[in-house]
């Protein structure tokens, strides 16, 4: 018996006239540096124990965001992600991330 071909189309239809498509939601821009309210904090929930720091709160596109963490990984000496709309760096390097913020330009930092 043949298997049904699954469409890997990302097109989904809809009624409600207030639909965005996806492709028009790549009109976002990055706010400055200054404009950005970004908020670090340290968490262990659903890692395994492991202690971890998240910057949340960034405006921009994917690709700023992924710069943003590379820079930070790379001042801390550790591995991260960026994904979701938050920035993981592996271990507790709050302290680190909140200098490093602060002297680039991010003046709305907050640390929790």
């Amino acid at each position: 018996m043949p298997k049904k071909k699954i469409s890997s189309s990302p097109m989904v239809y809809s009624t409600n006239p207030s639909f965005i498509k996806q492709q028009d939601k790549e009109d976002i821009f990055t706010l400055r540096a200054a404009d950005q309210k970004l908020k670090v904090l340290t968490d262990k929930k659903h890692r395994a124990g492991k202690i971890v720091t998240i910057i949340t709160g960034f405006t921009g596109t994917k690709d700023d965001m992924g710069q943003l963490s590379k820079e930070l990984k790379s001042f801390c000496g550790t591995g991260g992600s960026a994904k979701d709309e938050v920035i993981i760096i592996q271990g507790d390097n709050r302290e680190k991330v909140f200098q490093w913020l602060t002297k680039n330009g991010y003046t709305q930092v907050v640390k929790q």
